[in-house]
Formats: C-alpha cells, sequence, structure tokens
C-alpha cells in the first residue's frame, strides 16, 4: 500500500508490556510489511510483531499515545513520538480500508435490494388501490358514479336525445343485443363524440352519427356490442379511479364517498383516450352470438373498409339475412331519438 511504502523506514523507541503483571520495556518500533515490528534495541532482535490492521489505540486524545495489538490482547505500546503516532494513525486508516468488509457489502446490497423494492412499491402499491378498490365497489355505487361521470360528460355533450318513442326504440336495440338479463343502459349524445364509450355502472354512450347517417340499426347495434366486450375486457372502474387518483380512491375505499371534484373534466379525458383495440377473431364470434352483421359497424368505422378488412371480410352474416335487430317502426322512432 501506498501509506506503507511511505512508512517504512519510519522507526522511534517506545516503551512494551507484555502483560499487566510485568514491567513496562523500552522497545525499538518499526515498520514493517503489514507489521509493527517491536525490537530490542540493544540487539535488534525482534520480540513481537502486530498485525496493522488489529492495532487499536486504548487512549484516544490522550498522550502519550496507548497502543494494544487488539481488542483481547495482554499487550501494551506506549509512544511519544508524535511523528510515529501520526504515522500509525494514517496507517491504520488506509489499511482497514483496504480490508474486505462483508458487512458492508451486505448493507451496500441490502440498500440497493430496498430501493428496488420501494421502486416497485410506488408502481404496484396504487395499481394495487385502485384494483382492489374497483372490485369492492357495490353494483349500486357503481350506477351512481357511473351516472356522475355521465354528468360530467354532458358538460360537453348536452344532455343525452330523450325523445320518448326513440328511448323505447333503443332499450328495445339493448335487450336485442346483450338479451334481457343484465342489459346495459344506452345512452345517444347529441353532439361531442364521434366513438362510442363505456362507464361504470353497464352504461354505454353511442354518438348520434351512428343512428342518424346509418341504413339500419345494425351499425349502433355492432357499436354497442363492441363496446361491452371492451367494458367486461377491463373494468371501467379503474380507468376512472386512475383519473379519480389515489386520494379520491383511498376515500372511496374508506368512507364509501368519492370526493365531488375528483371527476371533474373525467368527461374530456374519456373523449381524448384511444380506445383500447379488440382483436377481430375475439369480436367476430360475439357479433355471431347475438347475430347481429359485423360489415354495417366496421363500415361506420372506417367508411373505406381499409382499417376495418378483417371485420368485413369475418362477417358471418355477409351477404345473408339475419333475424331484424327491431321492428321497422322501433328503427323510425329510433331515428327521432334526439329529434326533440
Amino acid at each position: 500500500m501506498t501509506a506503507l511504502k511511505k512508512y517504512q523506514r519510519l522507526e522511534c523507541t517506545g516503551l512494551w508490556r507484555e502483560a499487566p503483571p510485568h514491567q513496562r520495556r523500552e522497545v525499538l518500533v518499526q515498520f514493517g510489511d503489514a507489521t509493527l515490528i517491536l525490537s530490542d534495541p540493544k540487539s535488534n532482535i525482534a520480540i513481537s510483531h502486530w498485525s496493522l490492521p488489529a492495532v487499536e489505540r486504548v487512549n484516544p486524545g490522550t498522550f502519550p499515545a496507548l497502543y494494544t495489538p487488539g481488542s483481547d490482547a495482554t499487550e501494551t505500546l506506549e509512544l511519544s513520538d508524535p511523528e510515529m503516532i501520526a504515522a500509525l494513525e494514517t496507517v491504520q486508516s488506509a489499511v482497514r480500508s483496504a480490508v474486505p468488509r462483508p458487512g458492508r457489502l451486505r448493507a451496500v446490497l441490502f440498500g440497493g435490494a430496498t430501493l428496488v423494492i420501494l421502486g416497485l412499491a410506488a408502481l404496484w402499491l396504487p395499481v394495487a388501490l385502485i384494483t382492489h378498490t374497483a372490485s369492492v365497489i357495490p353494483t349500486a355505487q357503481r350506477a351512481e358514479i357511473g351516472q356522475r361521470a355521465l354528468d360530467d360528460l354532458t358538460r360537453l355533450t348536452g344532455n343525452p336525445c330523450d325523445n320518448q318513442l326513440g328511448l323505447r326504440a333503443l332499450a328495445g336495440v339493448a335487450e336485442r343485443v346483450f338479451g334481457p338479463v343484465d342489459t346495459p343502459i344506452l345512452y345517444v349524445m347529441p353532439a361531442g363524440i364521434d366513438r362510442p364509450l363505456h362507464l361504470p355502472g353497464d352504461v354505454i354512450v353511442l354518438p348520434r352519427t351512428l343512428i342518424e347517417t346509418s341504413t339500419g340499426p345494425e351499425a349502433a347495434a355492432g357499436a354497442a356490442l363492441v363496446e361491452g366486450l371492451r367494458a367486461k375486457a377491463t373494468d371501467p372502474m379503474i380507468s376512472l379511479l386512475t383519473y379519480a387518483g389515489l386520494r379520491a380512491t383511498f376515500q372511496l375505499l374508506t368512507t364509501g364517498d368519492l370526493p365531488e371534484a375528483a371527476l371533474t373534466g373525467y368527461g374530456a379525458h374519456l373523449m381524448a383516450a384511444v380506445p383500447e383495440a379488440l382483436p377481430d377473431q375475439s369480436v367476430l364470434p360475439a357479433f355471431k352470438t347475438a347475430q347481429i352483421p359485423a360489415s354495417a359497424y366496421a363500415f361506420f368505422l372506417d367508411p373505406a373498409g381499409a382499417a376495418t378488412a378483417g371485420l368485413i371480410a369475418g362477417d358471418p352474416y355477409k351477404g345473408l339475412s339475419p333475424t331484424p335487430l327491431v321492428p321497422d317502426d322501433d328503427w323510425v322512432a329510433l331515428q327521432s331519438l334526439c329529434a326533440g
């Protein structure tokens, strides 16, 4: 070590005691190769070797300095030479810093592992809190929260279309698509949205253009069907609580109350979000089961049909005439849903 090389020729006299009952005797103190050599000053015969890493000063700050070759040793060495004392302290620091310390490595590894765990916790805990909260919300409260989200959306779209004959026809479409059990509530918005959306509480929102620019109810029925599949694929409550934030989610979990301001702006957020893409192979069987042609919905998404070629090619009722979705009178009423 550099520190050892620097002090290799350093020597001085000191008073050495082999054990407490023995008398102190003068010795010559020299640095060796990582050792402190104590010799008889007359014969130069070494009488003790001390390992530098083990040397301890037993009276820090007191003069003369008193050293021992280890915490359990009986030998002591008294030094009065300032240069030797300073050198010994310097070498001690250098030698000890070079000695492997498993504890230090263990501490570094533990600290690193702790940071990794904390980092994972920062990522995992929010997701876990939101997922758990969404899973325990009662059905009635889901419906209430979904209605609040719908209210925020209506600030941008206007109130849902509410022609009474049209509403009855819309309910008929919902039952035809989803069946009479657990049927989602369909709303048609007069403006502001150009694609279907879904909200907690089995709420599906459709744009007005789906009805007024189509030649039949198939496009609206297909859009509602696919949006229902999206709602089943990913719980809409998770998206809503992620937007509301951890504090609001924790309050909902602990008190059963979602803060009033938690959903402010959620409608705009929902409109700007990119809808989850569903593979054609999972969508087409649902069209077949519900006996709904897929092509009308596919052409609503892309009038040219390029982006939805898979739905068009795989349409289970392509070129066929499935059972009519709703009676003609209901379709006429549905077209007047937003007429006032």
